[in-house]
């Protein structure tokens, strides 16, 4: 049985701007935005609308909302996409279940750059309700609640007390990212979820300092879409302070 189609949400003329000043790339078939940090995706807690409520000012007299594809974390930044069609909608979920749809991240650590500077973490996780919270865990492979996770890694650069490292996950597990780089005794900075620094090298850290950069994927109507969303300035003026300029 299908789920009945979402009721229409009412959104003032600011959040209509708002959330079309976020557009980065529109066709008839998608949309891709730049969410910004602090925004979550998809069924947030407190009493503002979720940019899934806010695609409704994409929506035509009569027709459904454009249909998000996929997540990002409520402090992370970047790239997400919607489907604007159901054809779209499940071409590109076809096409997510199948891991083709490519993501490359960019993330501040601490206390330096992984050893070694590049590489894969391969390290299954399993999820842990505390409360009302989620929490992802390292877990043995075999333990019941496993899921696999594989994350490729390079440092960019690095500066005192932290690097700048790119990330492309291989698999789509919640916090995965947050996770593995804490595993192997990075935390991301500002991710005081999972051990992150609030204070890097005598500069505060205002948020999780997780970028989703880029995506690439097989688009509805052929061939290959790869967006960029630019690194906010609350990011990039991090990575500067701690001396994280990337070599051209």
């Amino acid at each position: 049985m299908s789920k009945p189609a979402p009721a229409p949400v009412a959104l003032t003329p600011a959040e209509i701007a708002f959330v079309r000043g976020l557009v980065i790339f529109e066709d008839a078939e998608l949309i891709a935005l730049a969410k910004p940090a602090g925004l979550s995706s998809q069924g947030g807690r407190i009493a503002v609308h979720t940019l899934d409520e806010l695609l409704w000012a994409f929506a035509r007299p009569g027709k459904a909302r454009p249909r998000l594809i996929h997540r990002l974390d409520r402090d992370t930044s970047g790239v997400i996409l919607a489907a604007k069609t159901k054809p779209a909608a499940g071409f590109l979920g076809k096409a997510m279940m199948a891991r083709r749809i490519h993501k490359t991240y960019r993330a501040i650590v601490t206390p330096g750059a992984p050893d070694p500077r590049g590489g894969s973490i391969e390290a299954a996780l399993r999820r842990e309700e505390i409360g009302r919270e989620a929490y992802m865990r390292v877990c043995p492979p075999d333990h019941a609640d496993a899921e696999t996770a594989k994350t490729r890694y390079r440092t960019l650069a690095e500066g005192p007390g932290a690097a700048l490292v790119e990330l492309s996950p291989e698999t789509g597990r919640m916090h995965q990212l947050r996770v593995h780089l804490a595993s192997i005794g990075r935390p991301i900075a500002g991710d005081a979820r999972y051990g992150g620094a609030l204070v890097v090298a005598g500069q505060p850290v205002p948020r999780l300092m997780l970028h989703a950069g880029a995506l690439s994927f097989p688009h509805p109507a052929g061939g290959t879409k790869r967006i960029e969303a630019e690194v906010p300035a609350d990011m990039a003026g991090l990575a500067a302070a701690l001396g994280l300029a990337e070599r051209g």
